[in-house]
């Protein structure tokens, strides 16, 4: 799937940080399995949104739900946020019928704003096109960060994408922007008149044009969080660095200001932190950079049995009840199996049925006494020599 250089999902970083979009087109998108949850429940509103508004039958549109429902992170909760999404859609759109009897429903439309934003378009999850009325309709799936529709910046860009295209067949005034967040119970709305989104499109062109040059300052905040180049831009650690060189008061004890600060920076702090340790380790364990002063080792793993089955069948042979091999529904763990039998007879018994996996890489300072970490490659060429 393409995706533009300025998105209107990034549209408040870009907006704010113009330099940061050419800068995060060199950098691979990660993607997570929050991100995927998002696509597979996206998948399933527009599924239930058609059928909803009859563009197919129950057995085509049972067929394709049925097939959605075989990912690996489909969750029953997850159709019924689905489903309360797309209860939103409908009522909206049969009260927009009864005031435009013609009125349509577009589901997943692509919407271009390449006219205020260079190569710009985004996919508008519900569109309600009536007389005088355009409603865009957002569907968040997240619960981390409840989101607002009030001039939030990619809904606009879409508002500016769906006037563009049918503005002339619906003569639109009126814009009305909601973001559905189900999990969260929000349901946020926002209405601005065809002239004030207009104006506001003229006002972000010099941005946008910048932004895709890769032209402007920097410009670190809130809006770097989810940047992909967070990790190394020394504008955000430049930022970052002001809680390490805090100015403190004099006095032997921190004030409660002194606290109250600090804490309201350390979330921040510590985010940006983990991202550069975890930009760090990738680095250096897919890309062979070396960091002075630290190298890789192995990282901590816990012991697992390589066959539940085969534990319980050797206990229970050897004449342990199997009530006491058990919580509920699970095998014991094993800290809490080698207490239920005690250390010799896990020893005796199941020592060929338990493993310690190798533990993921990790970096550390050097001084650290564990031996450097071997890829697997390392080791073969190291073999490869031995012999």
């Amino acid at each position: 799937m393409a995706h533009a250089i300025l998105s209107a999902s990034g549209s408040s970083r870009w907006m704010a940080c113009p330099p940061s979009a050419r800068l995060e087109e060199k950098e691979p998108e990660k993607t997570s399995s929050f991100a995927e949850e998002g696509t597979l429940a996206h998948e399933i509103g527009e599924q239930i949104i058609r059928y909803n508004n009859n563009e197919f039958t129950k057995t085509t549109f049972t067929r394709r739900l049925n097939k959605l429902k075989k990912d690996k992170l489909f969750a029953n909760e997850m159709l019924d946020y689905c489903d309360a999404y797309a209860e939103i859609v409908r009522e909206k759109y049969l009260n927009a019928k009864k005031i435009t009897p013609d009125a349509q429903l577009i589901v997943e439309q692509r919407l271009d704003f390449s006219s205020y934003v260079p190569s710009g378009f985004g996919t508008g999850d519900a569109l309600i096109i009536a007389d005088g009325t355009v409603e865009v309709i957002d569907f968040k799936y997240g619960k981390g960060v409840e989101v607002s529709a009030i001039d939030n910046p990619q809904m606009k860009l879409y508002g500016l994408g769906a006037l563009d295209e049918y503005e002339m067949l619906y003569d639109i005034q009126k814009i009305h922007l909601t973001i559905v967040q189900p999990r969260l119970e929000n349901i946020s709305e926002f209405t601005i008149t065809a002239a004030d989104l207009y104006s506001w499109g003229e006002y972000i062109k010099p941005i946008a044009d910048k932004a895709f040059k890769g032209e402007g300052e920097f410009c670190p905040g809130s809006h770097c969080m989810f940047c992909r180049v967070k990790a190394k831009c020394r504008a955000y650690a430049d930022e970052q660095m002001i809680l390490a060189k805090y100015d403190f008061k004099d006095g032997p004890f921190l004030s409660d200001i002194d606290i109250a600060d600090i804490l309201n920076r350390a979330s921040d702090f510590k985010k940006w932190l983990t991202a550069v340790e975890e930009f760090a380790l990738d680095q250096a364990v897919n890309h062979g950079k070396d960091y002075p002063g630290f190298k890789l080792v192995e990282g901590r793993s816990n012991r697992k049995y390589l066959d539940q089955d085969k534990v319980l069948k050797a206990l229970v042979d050897y004449g342990y009840e199997e009530s006491i091999l058990h919580k509920p529904k699970e095998l014991l763990g094993i800290t809490a199996m080698q207490k239920a039998i005690g250390k010799k007879a896990f020893e005796e018994l199941l020592s060929d049925l338990v493993i310690k996996p190798t533990g993921k890489p990790t970096l550390v300072q050097e001084s650290d006494k564990r031996p450097a970490w071997q890829s697997e490659d390392d080791a073969k060429k190291d073999f490869q020599e031995v012999i």
